[in-house]
């Protein structure tokens, strides 16, 4: 005998409603957690009863960090926009391109007013671009030297 469907409505009874919030709760807690560990991501989850129980889940790090690293990511997203982002800075860059223009996405990039203003994602961005070009750097300079 397979599963049926549940019609999605609020459950009247209140007893079958602690119930199910029971039921689906430990269930939520375990694909949370699941998540977490299989695709190595942080992982927050709050829940508040109707009787306002307060449940949490985090993985790998405390609720209380995975907050903070939402709240300075929201900070950040504010304080730069798309077009001072890395990526706002490197959506029309596309290889071969002159390498003054390169230069100066870098330049703007590392200058200390600008790096404070960085998210940790634009600053992942940047490292992957950088090495990207010394990688390419580097295979010119072998196939150059090479002829």
């Amino acid at each position: 005998m397979g599963r049926r469907r549940v019609e999605l409505r609020r459950i009247e009874d209140n007893t079958s409603r602690q119930v199910c919030f029971s039921k689906r709760r430990n269930g939520l807690l375990k694909k949370a957690k699941e998540l977490s560990v299989l695709c190595d991501v942080e992982v927050g989850l709050i829940l508040s009863s109707a009787k306002g129980k307060l449940y949490h889940f985090a993985s790998p790090y405390s609720i209380d960090k995975i907050i903070g690293h939402y709240r300075h990511f929201v900070n950040s997203e504010r304080e730069v926009n798309e077009h001072h982002s890395v990526q706002g800075c490197l959506k029309d860059f596309s290889y071969p391109r002159v390498d003054c223009q390169i230069l100066e996405i870098v330049q703007w990039c590392l200058d200390e007013t600008n790096i404070s203003k960085l998210s940790v994602n634009d600053l992942s961005q940047l490292e992957s671009i950088l090495e990207g070009t010394l990688a390419q750097t580097t295979s010119r300079k072998a196939s150059v030297a090479h002829i």
